[in-house]
C-alpha cells in the first residue's frame, strides 16, 4: 500500500509539472506573437481613383504615381501600423493613361488648376482599433474625412477602398469647369454633358513584418 501511495503521489506530481511546462512555453508563443511589428513599405503604395462621365456613369481610370509618406509608425498589427500615417500625393504625379496625350494636362489645368492649393493632396490614415479605417484629407484648401473597407489580402498586404465626394471639399466649381473644358467628350447618348461629383478611390499598401 505505501507503494502504490508513493507511486500516486509521483504520477500527481509529474502531471502537475507538465502542466505547468505547458502553460511556461504557451505563454512563450504567446510574447513571441505579441512581438511582432509591422511597417508601411513606403516605396510600395499604390493609389488609384475611377472618375465618371456622363449620365450613364462611364469609368475613367487613373492613379498617381507618386505618393510621399511622412512619417512611417510601427505596430502589432497593419492596422495599427498605419495609424496616424501621414501623406502626400503631388498632382504632378496624375497618369490616366490616355492615348492622346490630352486628358492629363487638361486634368491638372481645368480640375486642379480651378483649386486652391492643390500641387500637393495631403492626409492622414486613421484606424480605431475595431477594424474601421478613415482617412481625413486636405484639398482646395478643405479637410474632409473619406471612410474606408478594407481587404486583407495576406498577412503583409491590405486594400481600401472609399469613396470622395468633391462637395465636401467645396470643389464643385472645379468639376464644372473640367465639364466644360471636355463638354463634347463628356456627352452621353442622351445629349447632356455630366461629369460627377463622386471619385471612387483605391490604394494598395505592403508592409514589412519583423
Amino acid at each position: 500500500m505505501k507503494k502504490i501511495g508513493f507511486f500516486a503521489v509521483a504520477l500527481l506530481l509529474i502531471a502537475s509539472s507538465c502542466k505547468e511546462t505547458k502553460k511556461e512555453n504557451s505563454s512563450e508563443s504567446e510574447n513571441v506573437e505579441s512581438s511582432e511589428q509591422f511597417s508601411l513599405v513606403a516605396d510600395s503604395t499604390k493609389v488609384s481613383f475611377t472618375a465618371y462621365k456622363t449620365t450613364e456613369k462611364l469609368p475613367v481610370g487613373g492613379q498617381f504615381k507618386e505618393i510621399e509618406i511622412k512619417n512611417n509608425p510601427s505596430g502589432a498589427t497593419p492596422m495599427e501600423a498605419l495609424n496616424g500615417t501621414e501623406f502626400g500625393i503631388p498632382v504632378s504625379s496624375l497618369f490616366t493613361n490616355d492615348a492622346t496625350g490630352t486628358r492629363d494636362p487638361k486634368i491638372l489645368e481645368f480640375f486642379f488648376g480651378a483649386m486652391t492649393n492643390t500641387e500637393l493632396i495631403s492626409g492622414v490614415f486613421k484606424s480605431d482599433g475595431s477594424g474601421q479605417s478613415s482617412i481625413d484629407v486636405t484639398l482646395n484648401g478643405e479637410t474632409a474625412n473619406i471612410p474606408l473597407t478594407h481587404k486583407m489580402v495576406s498577412d503583409t498586404a491590405i486594400t481600401f477602398d472609399g469613396v470622395m465626394d468633391l462637395s465636401n471639399w467645396n470643389a464643385l466649381s472645379a468639376v464644372e469647369s473640367i465639364n466644360k473644358a471636355c463638354e463634347a467628350l463628356h456627352t452621353g447618348k442622351d445629349g447632356v454633358s455630366k461629369t460627377w461629383s463622386e471619385v471612387a478611390v483605391h490604394a494598395e499598401v505592403l508592409f514589412d513584418k519583423k
